[in-house]
């Protein structure tokens, strides 16, 4: 049995997409959403796989930097597309990084919607 939760947060930034041939190779923006999945087959002492303080703290971590920025700027950003795709990416290898080591917590996927109908989802 597997136990799962997720945070989701959002911030604005604006971004274009280089190399792009429609619209989104110039500069706009989104009300970004950040879905975070973390996953545990054993609950800590109160019943949580991960308190949603805790994930939620992990998450302004890594998100904070790009907050009504544009996220071109921003590295690695500055040198890697910002697709949706490689923002979930992103996340998911910064939110596993500060992760807890400890009763076998998993990330288990990362969603980054730019729109309420355009979003991608990373899991390895």
């Amino acid at each position: 049995m597997t136990f799962t939760v997720c945070k989701e947060l959002t911030f604005a930034a604006g971004h274009a997409i280089r190399g792009h041939q429609g619209g989104c190779q110039n500069l706009h923006g989104h009300n970004y959403r950040v879905r975070i999945w973390v996953s545990s087959r054993e609950l800590d002492a109160l019943g949580m796989v991960l308190d949603f303080a805790e994930l939620k703290q992990l998450a302004v971590e890594v998100l904070g930097p790009f907050d009504h920025r544009v996220l071109n700027d921003v590295p690695p950003f500055d040198t890697v597309n910002t697709t949706a795709e490689l923002f979930a990416r992103h996340v998911y290898d910064e939110i596993a990084k500060r992760l807890p080591d400890e009763r076998g917590l998993a990330l288990r996927k990362v969603e980054v919607w730019e729109t309420d109908s355009a979003g991608a989802v990373y899991e390895p």
